[in-house]
């Protein structure tokens, strides 16, 4: 691709981290999850929802990218940078939608994604598409980015009043969430994610996409199906999911696996079980893919 200048190249690359929003929104189906055939396991909000929650995101994806590419001091520094714009993202999101919390996980990650992606190509000389060495490159500057994230954000935890359901996680089980992947550069991607879709990437992209879903929640600490249903019932899905994941192949008829997902879709909306982890990070992979040139 013929190199771009800092302004087009973050423009270029929040489009990307749109379309993965979209994307991930229009997918179906997806079990216990919103589509646009379904609502899943959640009565507040449906597709038109997320549609909504994506353009309010929008404009403060490409300033994500802008912060990186113009970013000039220490990774922690540029984290205070992303983590100051992404509470303004969340704010304009939660206006959009009254009240419902989307895109909230998703928003944190493309926050460190997109300032990591434009710090490391400006610092680099990086052009697109990236390689995975150029990949490798982005997550370990996330790392350095969230050092201490963990130990920071849940100190005191005893002593707040009020606990989100990701520190009450924590508190409880040990479950560390997003922060924890973010803290370790996104691990998943990195190892498992971006690796099957490298090899597979000339594949049908909803049935690569749905695989990889099934995928991820065999394998992903999802703190939302945590909050949901207490460790037993992760620890189930996970089974249902890994089961469902080696029974269907990149080759496989997708009626099969459409019935197959509508049926396990069905199970999760009535036991009110959300992979809402594993949803963002199908949408952070997508954008990952899409760095790469993938698709």
């Amino acid at each position: 691709m013929k190199q771009l200048n800092k302004k087009n190249t973050s423009q270029l690359i929040g489009e990307f981290a749109l379309q993965a929003l979209l994307y991930e929104a229009a997918l179906y189906p997806k079990p216990g999850l919103v589509d646009p055939k379904s609502c899943g396991a959640h009565t507040d909000m449906n597709y038109f929802t997320f549609i909504d929650s994506s353009v309010a995101l929008a404009p403060f994806l490409t300033e994500y990218a802008q912060l990186g590419f113009t970013h000039d001091g220490t990774p922690l520094d540029l984290f205070e940078k992303v983590r100051t714009l992404g509470k303004k993202a969340e704010t304009a999101m939660l206006k959009q939608t009254n009240g419902v919390n989307t895109h909230k996980g998703a928003n944190f990650s493309f926050a460190l994604l997109l300032s990591a992606t434009g710090k490391v190509m400006n610092a680099q000389k990086f052009e697109l598409p990236l390689s995975q060495q150029n990949t490798s490159a982005i997550f370990n500057y996330i790392r350095l980015m969230t050092k201490g994230l963990l130990s920071n954000d849940f100190a005191d935890l005893t002593q707040k009043q009020q606990l989100s359901y990701g520190e009450k996680l924590y508190l409880e089980y040990g479950i560390v969430g997003i922060r924890g992947e973010a803290e370790l550069g996104y691990p998943t991607l990195k190892n498992s994610a971006l690796p099957f879709l490298r090899q597979h990437c000339k594949s049908e992209l909803r049935t690569l996409f749905l695989l990889l879903l099934l995928h991820l929640m065999a394998t992903t600490e999802d703190s939302n199906l945590i909050n949901r249903g207490g460790i037993s019932a992760w620890q189930k899905v996970k089974e249902q999911a890994c089961e469902l994941s080696q029974t269907f192949s990149i080759d496989h008829s997708k009626k099969e696996l459409e019935d197959a997902l509508f049926l396990f879709d069905q199970q999760l909306i009535k036991k009110n079980l959300s992979p809402g982890g594993s949803a963002d990070l199908v949408a952070l992979s997508f954008f990952s893919g899409k760095l790469e040139g993938l698709f």
